[in-house]
């Protein structure tokens, strides 16, 4: 069964919304709603939701703003966008932050109906068993290299820059290649290949097809955003090359980073869902012109050590790591120290600012210069609650002291602890304490 968040600053859009999906004989578990950005991004980080449809225009934070954010805290929810404006610029950006549909008001119902089917039907695919999986496409598999011609030009490359960039030859073929940048990345792809399987070994065959599966579920992802370039490694690694243009660089340059993050916990998430496999993931920073690529593959084959460190974690970002700081690789012991020294200024930014409205966890880790990601991980770990748990956990005790010791009404107490509306505090505070602020004040 499915949960569904339907996102709109009409309520009776949402309203008439809620009513379709519940009669539409979808196996619906619960049906949510929300009339702002904020209200929507609370319900993602404390519900289940599989899929967000959402109004694109909503005031303080945009659909596309909700849907960055909600990328970044689930990056498996799918989204269906809809708006009053038929406008490219719009649209273009909703599919490149995964939009399954973009559909114009006034919506109609059938119309409406089919894109949540389509997308509902496609997450309803099962898990496979891995015997399964591994049968299925062992029938017709045949062991190719993707791009034979230019893998090892690119595995050269990424290991000798200079070497490739002086030659004529090479160069011709990278054209071919279309590798022209300028910005790039590399994300390196770690298959962790268990040794034995249901008591029998795994074959050298079974290890091709796994990597074979995990570079076609990466593919798939790929294709939908990235202008990238996907290939095999040695040490049974798959290597990802992903450029921007001046262009398409620039139309987000500050949140590049980020989307390279939720691309990362998408690939761990899929290959995990399909394959049962807990593959590591490294992401390289972004750098300027191909002569940099054999410092982002070094950069993304350091970032994978780091889950010898953190083994229960799979997505590594180089950027978050103070390489400069040590002259060697650090040690558990500093490694430790730094990691509660980053957990440490993230609670006490918190402290200081629970109540200030749109406080996001992408707020909190650019404070302490780490991705969202590796801040929620390691505050997790130290804490043992998440970081967005232990917000609402300051905003409930301070309201609740207003409720018990001051005269002040709902909507200024709302308004003090960081919410836009009376309504969606009330809705919060009942969930954290089981009854709601009337209730407790009498």
């Amino acid at each position: 069964m499915f949960n569904i968040l339907v996102v709109d600053d009409e309520p009776l859009i949402c309203k008439g919304l809620s009513s379709l999906l519940a009669a539409s004989g979808l196996d619906i578990d619960h049906i949510y709603t929300a009339n702002s950005g904020f209200e929507a991004l609370d319900c993602i980080r404390m519900e289940e939701i599989d899929l967000l449809v959402t109004d694109i225009q909503m005031g303080a934070m945009s659909g596309i703003e909700l849907m960055q954010h909600a990328k970044m805290a689930k990056p498996w929810v799918q989204t269906i966008v809809i708006s009053a404006h038929e406008t490219f610029q719009y649209a273009q950006m909703a599919v490149r932050l995964g939009a399954k549909d973009y559909l114009i008001k006034p919506l109609n119902s059938e119309q409406f109906l089919d894109s949540v089917r389509s997308v509902v039907l496609k997450m309803d695919k099962p898990s496979p068993e891995l015997a399964t999986y591994m049968d299925g496409i062992s029938e017709s598999f045949r062991l190719e290299e993707p791009l034979p011609e230019y893998s090892e030009l690119l595995n050269t490359l990424l290991a000798e820059t200079a070497s490739v960039l002086g030659r004529e030859e090479e160069l011709r073929k990278l054209d071919e290649l279309k590798l022209q940048g300028p910005f790039f990345a590399v994300i390196k792809i770690k298959l962790p290949l268990p040794e034995e399987r249901r008591e029998q070994k795994y074959t050298s065959r079974d290890r091709s097809l796994l990597r074979y599966a995990a570079l076609n579920i990466a593919k798939e992802l790929l294709d939908q955003e990235w202008n990238s370039t996907a290939f095999y490694s040695p040490d049974q690694e798959i290597t990802v090359i992903i450029q921007w243009d001046e262009k398409s660089y620039e139309e987000s340059a500050t949140g590049q980073v980020g989307r390279l993050d939720v691309l990362g916990r998408s690939l761990h998430f899929n290959i995990h869902r399909y394959l049962h496999l807990n593959a590591v993931i490294g992401i390289s920073q972004i750098l300027k012109g191909i002569s940099f690529m054999d410092v982002l593959n070094r950069q993304a084959s350091k970032a994978i050590l780091w889950n010898k460190e953190h083994a229960d974690h799979y997505v590594f970002y180089y950027g978050d790591f103070n390489w400069n700081n040590y002259a060697a690789d650090p040690s558990p012991e500093e490694l430790h120290t730094h990691s509660n020294l980053i957990v440490q200024k993230a609670k006490e930014y918190i402290d200081g600012n629970y109540a200030q409205k749109g406080l996001t966890i992408h707020e909190v880790a650019k404070k302490n210069h780490v991705s969202p990601n590796y801040l929620s991980y390691l505050f997790k770990k130290n804490t043992g609650h998440n970081l967005w748990e232990y917000v609402i956990k300051l905003r409930m005790e301070d309201s609740r002291e207003m409720i018990l010791n001051t005269d002040l009404r709902r909507y200024e107490i709302a308004e003090r602890v960081g919410y836009e509306s009376p309504e969606h505090f009330s809705k919060i505070f009942k969930k954290y304490y089981g009854i709601s602020p009337s209730e407790l004040k009498k």
